[in-house]
Protein backbone atom coordinates (compact mmCIF):
# COMPACT_ATOMS: atom_id res chain seq x y z
CA UNK A 1 0.00 0.00 0.00
CA UNK A 2 2.79 2.42 0.88
CA UNK A 3 4.38 2.15 -2.56
CA UNK A 4 1.52 3.78 -4.48
CA UNK A 5 2.15 7.06 -6.30
CA UNK A 6 -0.46 8.78 -4.12
CA UNK A 7 1.27 7.66 -0.93
CA UNK A 8 4.64 8.92 -2.20
CA UNK A 9 3.17 12.29 -3.14
CA UNK A 10 1.52 12.80 0.27
CA UNK A 11 4.91 12.28 1.99
CA UNK A 12 7.00 14.21 -0.55
CA UNK A 13 8.82 17.30 0.63
CA UNK A 14 10.88 18.07 -2.47
CA UNK A 15 10.03 18.10 -6.14
CA UNK A 16 12.70 15.47 -6.78
CA UNK A 17 10.66 13.02 -4.72
CA UNK A 18 7.55 13.51 -6.84
CA UNK A 19 8.64 14.66 -10.29
CA UNK A 20 7.62 12.81 -13.43
CA UNK A 21 10.59 11.26 -15.16
CA UNK A 22 8.62 10.20 -18.23
CA UNK A 23 9.03 13.44 -20.16
CA UNK A 24 8.06 14.33 -23.72
CA UNK A 25 10.92 15.92 -25.64
CA UNK A 26 10.83 17.83 -28.91
CA UNK A 27 13.13 20.13 -30.87
CA UNK A 28 12.74 23.77 -31.91
CA UNK A 29 12.45 22.69 -35.57
CA UNK A 30 9.72 20.10 -35.02
CA UNK A 31 6.24 20.92 -36.33
CA UNK A 32 3.81 21.92 -33.58
CA UNK A 33 1.40 19.18 -34.67
CA UNK A 34 4.01 16.47 -34.00
CA UNK A 35 4.79 17.82 -30.54
CA UNK A 36 1.08 18.13 -29.74
CA UNK A 37 0.39 14.56 -30.93
CA UNK A 38 3.19 13.21 -28.72
CA UNK A 39 1.85 15.13 -25.70
CA UNK A 40 -1.60 13.65 -26.32
CA UNK A 41 -0.16 10.14 -26.73
CA UNK A 42 1.77 10.43 -23.45
CA UNK A 43 -1.09 12.26 -21.69
CA UNK A 44 1.07 15.17 -20.53
CA UNK A 45 0.59 18.94 -20.64
CA UNK A 46 4.08 19.95 -21.74
CA UNK A 47 7.06 19.00 -23.87
CA UNK A 48 10.62 20.05 -23.12
CA UNK A 49 12.37 21.55 -26.13
CA UNK A 50 15.97 20.40 -26.47
CA UNK A 51 18.79 21.56 -28.71
CA UNK A 52 21.13 18.61 -28.36
CA UNK A 53 21.12 18.03 -24.61
CA UNK A 54 20.52 21.72 -23.78
CA UNK A 55 17.08 22.79 -22.52
CA UNK A 56 16.10 25.51 -24.98
CA UNK A 57 12.43 25.89 -24.08
CA UNK A 58 9.13 24.40 -23.04
CA UNK A 59 5.97 23.94 -25.09
CA UNK A 60 2.70 23.64 -23.20
CA UNK A 61 -0.89 22.90 -24.04
CA UNK A 62 -1.57 26.62 -23.56
CA UNK A 63 1.00 27.46 -26.27
CA UNK A 64 -0.64 25.01 -28.66
CA UNK A 65 -4.07 26.46 -27.94
CA UNK A 66 -2.82 30.02 -28.52
CA UNK A 67 -1.28 28.97 -31.85
CA UNK A 68 -4.46 27.18 -32.93
CA UNK A 69 -6.55 30.23 -32.02
CA UNK A 70 -4.60 32.31 -34.57
CA UNK A 71 -5.50 29.83 -37.34
CA UNK A 72 -1.81 28.94 -37.64
CA UNK A 73 -1.17 25.75 -39.62
CA UNK A 74 0.19 23.52 -36.86
CA UNK A 75 1.61 21.07 -39.41
CA UNK A 76 4.00 23.69 -40.80
CA UNK A 77 4.73 26.10 -37.94
CA UNK A 78 7.74 25.13 -35.84
CA UNK A 79 7.81 24.64 -32.07
CA UNK A 80 10.32 27.52 -31.81
CA UNK A 81 7.63 30.00 -32.90
CA UNK A 82 5.45 29.32 -29.84
CA UNK A 83 7.63 27.79 -27.14
CA UNK A 84 8.74 29.64 -24.01
CA UNK A 85 12.46 30.14 -24.44
CA UNK A 86 14.86 29.52 -21.53
CA UNK A 87 12.16 28.41 -19.09
CA UNK A 88 12.60 28.75 -15.38
CA UNK A 89 13.64 25.47 -13.79
CA UNK A 90 14.35 24.10 -10.34
CA UNK A 91 16.64 21.53 -8.78
CA UNK A 92 15.38 18.23 -7.35
CA UNK A 93 15.94 19.41 -3.76
CA UNK A 94 13.60 22.40 -4.22
CA UNK A 95 10.77 22.20 -1.69
CA UNK A 96 7.23 21.76 -2.88
CA UNK A 97 6.32 25.11 -1.32
CA UNK A 98 9.17 26.95 -3.08
CA UNK A 99 8.29 25.37 -6.42
CA UNK A 100 4.61 26.30 -6.00
CA UNK A 101 5.57 29.88 -5.12
CA UNK A 102 7.83 30.06 -8.19
CA UNK A 103 5.11 28.74 -10.49
CA UNK A 104 2.30 30.87 -9.09
CA UNK A 105 4.49 33.98 -9.13
CA UNK A 106 5.60 33.32 -12.71
CA UNK A 107 2.16 32.34 -13.97
CA UNK A 108 3.14 28.94 -15.35
CA UNK A 109 1.99 25.38 -14.61
CA UNK A 110 4.93 23.17 -15.66
CA UNK A 111 8.41 23.29 -14.17
CA UNK A 112 11.44 21.45 -15.58
CA UNK A 113 13.54 19.79 -12.90
CA UNK A 114 17.24 20.12 -13.65
CA UNK A 115 20.41 18.87 -12.03
CA UNK A 116 23.09 21.15 -13.39
CA UNK A 117 22.40 21.18 -17.12
CA UNK A 118 20.73 17.75 -17.13
CA UNK A 119 16.96 17.36 -17.28
CA UNK A 120 15.74 15.05 -14.50
CA UNK A 121 11.97 15.46 -14.86
CA UNK A 122 8.97 17.79 -14.78
CA UNK A 123 6.46 18.75 -12.13
CA UNK A 124 3.12 20.42 -12.68
CA UNK A 125 1.18 22.73 -10.43
CA UNK A 126 -1.42 19.96 -10.20
CA UNK A 127 1.27 17.56 -8.91
CA UNK A 128 2.26 20.07 -6.22
CA UNK A 129 -1.35 20.57 -5.13
CA UNK A 130 -1.92 16.80 -5.01
CA UNK A 131 1.15 16.39 -2.81
CA UNK A 132 -0.43 18.57 -0.15
CA UNK A 133 -3.95 17.14 -0.23
CA UNK A 134 -4.52 14.39 2.32
CA UNK A 135 -6.97 11.79 1.19
CA UNK A 136 -8.97 9.78 3.71
CA UNK A 137 -8.00 6.13 4.05
CA UNK A 138 -10.51 3.80 2.30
Amino acid sequence: MDSSADARRVRAHTIGEMMHTRVVYTTPDSPMSEAAAEMVRERVGSALVLEGSFLAGILTERDILRAAATATDLTTVRVSAWMTKDPQSAEPDTTIEDAAQMMLGGGFRHLPVMEGRTVRGVVSLRDLAAARITRPEP
